[in-house]
């Protein structure tokens, strides 16, 4: 059901975008000439290199972490996957606020667009933050419908019979509903941040792909190729983490892998497409890819702070053990650190 409004989401989101982009644009703001030298065929080449190595990457990323947790250090009991985890974190958390509330911020702060009320209220901070309390909320929401769903399921229909029960197998019985509850109130939540998790990088991740694939610079588009790819590697790492603890069937996570790493090469091959007659300057499309990009940054942010750094590093496990405290904390840090390299690359 959620990844039915995921993609149903997502679908309408990218038409949306794209009949923006294709009306005429009354503003002044025209799209830059490309130089000489800069050849289309050359810059279609670099494109199709993007496509096959941001596919190649994604895929390897995802991967790791649902296909290596029968590995005994890689699995999620183990203090080595905590580690991983906190360095997922650092990832995905940075490419929320370095990577993509910037842009966000550049959109609907384009000279392109209007004054009012554009200019007059920040609309990509206000977006970002309803969105991530929208997350949240709905989170909430849904382990609460769960939670009361398996309280009704666990009272017992005559209270006189449960009262002749003898005592201890009575505390074995509950022992085990509770630890049962417990296992599906975590499966449940895995599932639910996998899933908005996934909603948020795709978001970003088609419109990075619409914007490499309609532009004609070959210089351009060389130095984002490695960048981007290592980008949906180090995003598919922390994808791939939380999809493992979900639990899914093999199909569901197939679907979900599939996903991920094509949706990159579809926006790319998307830009390609309408190259000719894509306006980036647009205001409306502007104004459509800054609200985008405001509400991956917030489901990234949040998914980043609350599900995966609060929800570990608060772990009882990691609370006893100062080493894999500060060991985690160290890991946080340099995905952090690896992603804000990548900003570095790709501006400079």
């Amino acid at each position: 059901m959620i990844k039915f409004a995921t993609s149903k989401f997502m679908t309408m989101s990218i038409i949306f975008l794209l009949q923006q982009n294709l009306v005429c644009s009354e503003c002044s703001c025209e799209n830059e000439v490309q130089d000489s030298n800069h050849k289309v065929s050359e810059a279609l080449k670099y494109k199709i290199i993007a496509m096959a190595t941001v596919l190649v990457s994604s895929l390897i990323g995802v991967c790791i972490p649902i296909f290596a947790k029968n590995i005994s250090y890689l699995n999620p009991e183990n203090d080595f996957y905590f580690l991983i985890k906190a360095f997922a974190a650092g990832v995905i958390l940075a490419t929320g606020f370095i990577h993509i509330l910037p842009d966000a911020f550049e959109a609907l702060s384009s000279p392109c667009i209007g004054k009012k009320p554009w200019k007059m209220f920040p609309f990509s901070s206000f977006v970002t933050m309803v969105t991530a309390i929208g997350t949240l909320i709905m989170e909430a929401l849904i382990m609460g419908y769960k939670e009361r769903s398996e309280m009704k399921k666990s009272q017992p229909l005559n209270e006189d019979d449960e009262a002749h029960e003898v005592n201890d197998t009575s505390h074995a019985h509950n022992f085990a509903l509770a630890s049962d509850k417990l296992d599906s109130t975590n499966r449940l939540r895995y599932i639910i941040v996998s899933q908005i998790l996934e909603l948020g990088i795709v978001l970003h991740s088609v419109i990075l792909g619409i914007s490499l694939g309609v532009s004609r610079s070959s210089k351009t588009i060389k130095p984002l190729v490695a960048v981007l790819t290592i980008h949906q590697f180090f995003e598919g790492i922390g994808l791939g983490g939380c999809i493992s603890q979900a639990q899914f069937k093999y199909s569901k996570v197939a679907i979900m892998i599939l996903f991920f790493c094509l949706i990159f090469p579809i926006g790319i091959s998307i830009g390609i497409g309408v190259s000719n007659i894509y306006n980036e300057n647009s205001p409306k499309a502007l104004i459509v890819e800054g609200f985008l990009l405001s509400a991956s940054a917030g489901v990234l942010i949040n998914m980043a702070l609350v599900d995966l750094v609060a929800a570990d590093f608060l772990n009882s496990k990691m609370l006893r053990n100062l080493r894999l405290q500060l060991g985690a904390c160290l890991a946080l840090f340099i995905g952090l650190i690896c992603m804000s390299i990548l900003a570095l690359m790709e501006n400079s």
